[in-house]
């Protein structure tokens, strides 16, 4: 277990628009095995986004809701005390999809990359702290904030951001060849999650197997998203009156993450904490 961080604030875009999860109602491209529901793509602000990917444009604006939703300008996430980390499944196959078939040029080739969305926020926002990426679903996303949780703890970062960005519209054909390796509809979606030091307790689980049956506690946004299904799920405890304890859970090609976020109050006897509550 780690010290549980507290939420200072989140940036959730959905084919819905900003904040709650969407929920499976009008499919975008594909047939019934490749219900996409899609984000479009962000206005680009500036010449400097004029190549920028869809994704990029995304998780920039993912960034800018979270500080809308704090209330707060770019100056409090700036510098050398802020981690980023990035955990997505899916959101740099459009760039390499476009650059292997359309015979791109060099300019783009560094977009293919999955470190290439975070750089753009890490650019755009002047963050220069702790830095990780995690490739998965989303246990990639639970280990991304346990792993923030624990820096959180050692003291190597004031706050960390949790930066999850998926997308499928350009690739919809591939994920419905294999249609048994994922959800549907694919549900297009990113965020970003502001921690900061907090009290109670941090728990993870990781097996392999399926998931257990959803429970009461649980909270699970309708349809596929990958690695921005916890966020959304966090998304849908805040608009439900924060019952605790917060518990998360995801599974991807077998492995399954499960973590559960209790305040100080339901602390477990016997355990230390810090902070305030999540």
């Amino acid at each position: 277990m780690v010290t549980a961080p507290a939420i200072r604030a989140l940036g959730f875009l959905s084919p819905r628009g900003r904040g709650g999860a969407m929920p499976p109602e009008k499919a975008g491209a594909g047939g019934a095995w490749g219900a996409v529901l899609t984000l479009g793509r962000p206005a680009a602000a500036g010449d400097r986004f004029r190549r920028a990917t869809r994704e990029c444009l995304l998780a920039v604006a993912a960034v800018d809701a979270m500080l809308e939703d704090g209330r707060v300008g770019r100056d409090a996430i700036a510098g050398d005390r802020t981690a980023l980390l990035y955990a997505t499944a899916a959101a740099y196959a459009a760039s390499n999809r476009a650059f292997i078939e359309r015979g791109a040029g060099g300019a783009y080739f560094p977009y293919t990359a999955p470190a290439a969305v975070p750089a753009e926020v890490a650019i755009e926002f002047g963050l220069t702290g702790p830095y990780s990426i995690f490739i998965g679903g989303s246990p990639a996303t639970l280990e991304a904030i346990w792993h923030g949780a624990s820096l959180l703890e050692a003291g190597a970062c004031d706050r960390a951001l949790v930066l999850t960005v998926e997308t499928f519209e350009e690739c919809v054909d591939l994920y419905s060849r294999q249609r048994r390796l994922t959800g549907w509809p694919l549900v297009e979606a990113a965020g970003c999650l502001w921690l900061e030091p907090g009290a109670g307790t941090l728990a993870l689980e990781c097996r392999r197997g399926r998931a257990r049956p959803p429970d009461e506690g649980a909270h699970r946004p309708p349809g596929e998203m990958l690695a921005c299904g916890p966020l959304a799920a966090v998304a849908l405890w805040r608009a439900g009156g924060h019952r605790e304890p917060l518990r998360l859970c995801g599974a991807w090609r077998g492995e399954v993450v499960e973590l559960t976020w209790m305040s100080e109050s339901r602390r477990p006897a016997g355990t230390a904490a810090r902070g305030g509550d999540p």
